[in-house]
């Protein structure tokens, strides 16, 4: 063949150019088997449904899977993401410039992305472009700016919720593109808590949770998350807590027993939840535990007690900022706080200096629950819990990541004991606690040291006559 019928540099440019930004899965990944048989249940669903997979299991490199089977079988056109924080945005892009895409980030300042939206979405809709990816908030979704731009996005557009439990919520779920057909959900905990109606808004529109889900078990057994020590440090109440707590639990005992409104119940349910979390005398436990600690390094601790969508209590700021006296001023551990004031760059030094050691630890509220890698974690303290059950398996997972240095995480997780409680209020107990104890007992299970960890609970359980756990 004479160089006259080769294709010219110049065309093979313009070629290359057009399929930049398309999907295209890096030679590097290693697929696991769970991730294809996901992207397969999916794909046999007529491209509709929610991954229950746990926190740490890889859902983002699976949903960019089947966004490049899409692309591969129908020409997909359009990739729609939407999370629930800004820090999730940046973490998207990073692993969708992985597989070759070029994201336009949709967020904060509309006059930074909504030109290049347009522009970008005519060049689609004109086949000058092969393939658009947007990273959106769950805020801008709902934005003007946005929702304008939604009816221009092209039939053959995928959205992906990430942790979709919160795009339930009644203004989201409205704001959720009906014209967009291919719609994939990721959660390891799809359920809203006390908001049956929102779970299921979220699960009509995203679609029924593929089976079979893909639990803690499964993702230790098959190596997604690394094994566990789990130590449980029970927590006795000061006379003054232990008080409020038992008028609290009375309290709680005459809603329920005449059938009040749900508003008060969650009320005062979130009223003791806020007094354990708050504990003083889980501070000298701090104190105690790490004393002893005092060589250890890539070590969280979790304070607040507000579940994902609630604001931050004054109760949950006065223990943070205990917590940094006790570890930086008393005890010499070089630590730094790690919240949702602080910028995103700042919250991006922190995570370094973390993964370098030149901080032993960092001190959270709520920011680290949904969606943050810091896989180096090797230790996490959790000091205060909020009864969302959705907080506990966000939390597990981030400490079990994978890390090259690190062969086991260790869990130490503060447990406040009830006080003495009055007959009446004890069967009401019972029914909380049980609740509450399910996911101790589960995670204990799990862990290398099971029958350490469970007798360490057996106290409370043996107390409340929960021993069928």
């Amino acid at each position: 063949m004479d160089n006259s019928s080769q294709p010219s540099e110049e065309y093979i440019s313009q070629v290359d150019q057009q399929f930049l930004g398309c999907p295209k899965i890096p030679l590097y990944i290693q697929v696991r088997p769970y991730q294809q048989q996901a992207v397969n249940n999916w794909l046999a669903n007529k491209g509709r449904g929610t991954l229950k997979m746990a926190t740490g299991s890889g859902k983002t490199i699976t949903s960019l899977l089947v966004a490049c089977e899409l692309y591969q079988q129908i020409g997909l056109q359009a990739l729609l993401v939407v999370c629930p924080y800004r820090h999730l945005v940046t973490q998207w892009a990073r692993e969708c410039q992985k597989f070759g895409l070029e994201p336009i980030l949709a967020f904060e300042n509309a006059r930074k992305w909504q030109a290049d939206l347009s522009t970008q979405l005519y060049n689609l809709n004109s086949n000058r472009k092969q393939f658009l990816t947007v990273i959106t908030t769950n805020a801008t979704l709902m934005s003007q700016a946005l929702q304008s731009r939604l009816s221009y996005f092209p039939k053959k557009t995928l959205i992906v919720g990430d942790e979709a439990h919160n795009l339930g919520a009644r203004q989201l779920e409205k704001s959720l593109p009906r014209n967009i057909g291919l719609r994939l959900a990721l959660s390891a905990t799809p359920e809203r808590h006390f908001d049956d109606k929102g779970t299921e808004a979220l699960l009509k529109y995203f679609g029924s949770v593929l089976q079979p889900e893909f639990t803690l078990a499964d993702a230790i057994q098959q190596g997604a998350l690394v094994h566990y020590l789990y130590y449980p440090i029970l927590v006795d109440l000061t006379e003054a807590e232990a008080e409020a707590y038992v008028e609290l639990t009375a309290k709680i005992g005459q809603v329920i027993g005449m059938g009040g409104d749900e508003e008060d119940l969650t009320k005062l349910l979130m009223q003791r939840s806020r007094l354990i979390g708050a504990a003083a005398n889980k501070l000298q436990a701090l104190r105690d535990l790490m004393r002893e600690r005092l060589n250890t390094q890539h070590t969280l601790f979790y304070c607040g007690d507000g579940s994902v969508e609630d604001e931050v209590s004054e109760e949950s700021l006065k223990q943070l900022q205990a917590v940094v006296r006790i570890l930086g001023s008393e005890l010499s551990y070089r630590v730094n706080t790690y919240t949702a004031e602080v910028p995103l760059e700042e919250r991006e030094d922190l995570r370094h200096q973390f993964e370098t050691g030149e901080l032993q630890g960092l001190v959270a509220i709520r920011c680290l629950d949904e969606g943050v890698d810091i896989p180096a974690t090797q230790t996490a303290v959790i000091l205060a819990s909020s009864s969302n059950p959705r907080q506990f398996i966000q939390r597990r997972g981030r400490i079990l990541r994978p890390h090259p240095n690190k062969r086991r995480a260790t869990l130490f997780d503060m447990i406040v004991l009830p006080p003495e409680l009055e007959r009446e209020s004890l069967e009401v107990e019972r029914n909380l606690l049980r609740k509450e104890l399910r996911r101790f007992v589960e995670f204990a299970d799990l862990a290398d040291n099971a029958g350490e960890a469970r007798v360490k609970l057996l106290e409370i359980q043996n107390k409340y006559g929960l021993l069928d756990m």
